[in-house]
């Protein structure tokens, strides 16, 4: 029984660690941070069995090669990424607008939960979740004369996952400096 045993737990070792040579990672994108050493490089690493294993911005300091990362759930979508830097009013942001939040709970994250709006310094160390985890983030604007950013948006107030005329509609106007809500609409 105690070989057999072993054979098994052999074989078995062998195989799982046969499957991690399939793994790969996908550089989707890359971002140069205007006014920094930084760049942004969109990675997703996948497995053969297991599918995505983990998604993730990765800032690198291209001086030194020093690099942060800032993790996004496997199942979360990144839609957009954007810098807003205004010298005048002293704003060097990288603004990300995802899905990373599973509002019913069931199946994951997908197309029906909310996108939220996510503020990240230029070198990533630094990460605001802007907007509630409850809001579908719709459209957003920034205003480079006032340093602001606007976000329009509905709260599902009947939990339906649907938008009708019952939810709750909202602009929304945040300070990108302080980032703090000025203003609710």
């Amino acid at each position: 029984m105690k070989q057999f045993l072993f054979i098994f737990l052999t074989l078995t070792t062998l195989t799982i660690y046969g499957q991690d040579k399939y793994n790969h990672t996908q550089f989707n994108k890359l971002t140069e941070v205007e006014g920094t050493s930084f760049v942004i490089a969109t990675i997703e690493n996948w497995g053969k069995i297991d599918g995505l294993k983990n998604r993730y911005l990765l800032f690198i300091d291209t001086k030194n090669g020093s690099t942060t990362q800032v993790d996004f759930p496997n199942e979360g979508y990144l839609k957009k990424i954007e810098q807003v830097k205004i010298d005048d009013l002293g704003i060097n942001q990288i603004i990300v607008s995802a899905q990373t939040i599973d509002l019913d709970e069931k199946k994951g994250i997908d197309w029906n939960d909310p996108t939220q709006i996510i503020i990240l310094s230029v070198d990533g160390k630094e990460r605001t979740q802007l907007t509630g985890s409850k809001l579908f983030v719709r459209n957003w604007v920034v205003n480079k004369d006032s340093g602001t950013i606007v976000i329009t948006g509905h709260y599902d107030t009947n939990n339906n996952g649907k938008l009708d005329k019952t939810d709750k509609n909202e602009i929304g106007i945040y300070d990108l400096k302080t980032l703090k809500l000025i203003s609710k609409i």
